[in-house]
């Protein structure tokens, strides 16, 4: 299982990214993705996770200001990140559960600017 995320970068406080996160070794459409966040000196947290039949969870810190969807033909699941606020800067990563095991992704940087 391999999964690539992108998409990370620098942002002004307020502004937005969109995080991608592409699949490959298993089949997509069957399970479900998360998107996780790891800030300096802090253990690694749930973001958003959207189910294989497309239903979404948001961490009370994000509600209201991320999306997390996917697109099945592209293997790919998404994380829309507006009004980005300072505390929001970590690594990203996705990830999956399967075959009884976890699997993450390379993470990608999200530096929020002041």
């Amino acid at each position: 299982v391999q999964l690539q995320a992108s998409g990370g970068g620098l942002v002004q406080a307020g502004g937005s990214l969109r995080l991608s996160c592409k699949a490959s070794g298993i089949n997509f459409k069957l399970y479900d993705m998360g998107w996780y966040r790891q800030a300096a000196g802090k253990q690694r947290e749930l973001v958003a996770n959207i189910t294989s039949g497309g239903g979404t969870n948001l961490a009370d810190s994000v509600e209201g200001r991320f999306t997390v969807s996917r697109d099945n033909v592209r293997r790919t699941v998404y994380l829309q990140m507006n009004s980005l606020k300072r505390e929001d800067k970590a690594v990203y990563y996705c990830g999956t559960y399967a075959w009884s095991r976890a699997f993450w992704g390379r993470g990608t940087l999200v530096t929020v600017s002041s």
